[in-house]
């Protein structure tokens, strides 16, 4: 599955570069359920509380463990959140295809509600990745990580790459084990979205404004969802790219190789 070449078993689907596999969400519905805004017997918020927070003290310790796990072996994670639309995927594809063989291993841990679509898209590209349906899950979380990473089995030095759930609230309250977090928001959105979603903005390493190439085409000021930004906070690194057409591509990369 890891190795690149054609692979292909009970768990995965055959594309003749990556090997897409598809794993099931472990704690996901417990985590989603204590999002739902109803508490236990009668929706008694205290109790509803009180799950919220068994279910993130669960994950904060999974999550430590992802962390040690991948600091072991020289690995890095970055984890890559956006509103569905955003590029990610795309932004991931052109990645692969620039970086596979100047250095580390590429690896992607795909994150969607349904579908294998993503993950396919990744698979064509020519990087291992492994698939997490999250059901009516909003979100990865450590435990569904640990999975994927099992899966992936990702040689020492890999680099991994989580492409989160479509979803620019969840996310962020849940921390995977990562080494970094990267929001990607693009010139087709408002540009007040920091301002909509702070909580994303404040816990995230780098900003990446895709789709830059749109700009003479929407009413999108960069500058200002910049200046929104970094109010929210002012250590962010931000990045203009175009996934499309490879703008700004370099500076990303090289953020990347900043992070190990």
């Amino acid at each position: 599955m890891h190795d690149g070449h054609r692979h292909n078993d009970s768990h995965g689907r055959d594309h003749g570069h990556g090997t897409v596999r598809d794993l099931a969400p472990s704690v996901g519905a417990a985590a989603q359920g204590a999002q739902g805004g109803e508490g236990g017997e009668g929706g008694e918020g205290g109790e509803t509380i009180t799950l919220e927070q068994k279910v993130l003290a669960k994950n904060e310790d999974l999550a430590a463990r992802n962390r040690s796990w991948l600091a072991e072996r020289g690995i890095v994670a970055v984890n890559m959140m956006s509103s569905p639309g955003a590029g990610k995927t795309t932004l991931l594809e052109r990645t692969i295809r620039d970086l596979n063989g100047r250095g580390r291993p590429i690896a992607v841990i795909e994150g969607d509600q349904e579908t294998m679509l993503d993950a396919e898209r990744i698979s064509g590209a020519g990087g291992a990745v492994v698939q997490v349906n999250t059901g009516a899950g909003c979100h990865l979380d450590a435990e569904m990580v640990r999975g994927a990473l099992t899966a992936l089995a990702p040689e020492t030095g890999s680099l991994i790459l989580v492409e989160n759930v479509g979803n620019l609230v969840c996310p962020a309250l849940f921390d995977l084990g990562e080494g970094g977090r990267a929001v990607i928001i693009s010139v087709t959105e408002g540009t007040d979205k920091p301002l909509k979603y702070p909580y994303m903005f404040a816990v995230a390493d780098l900003v990446i404004i895709n789709k830059i190439d749109l700009l003479p085409y929407v009413d999108f000021d960069s500058d200002q969802c910049e200046k929104y930004a970094r109010s929210i906070n002012p250590d962010l690194q931000v990045l203009k790219v175009s996934a499309t057409t490879g703008e700004g591509m370099t500076d990303w990369y090289d953020w990347l190789g900043g992070r190990y």
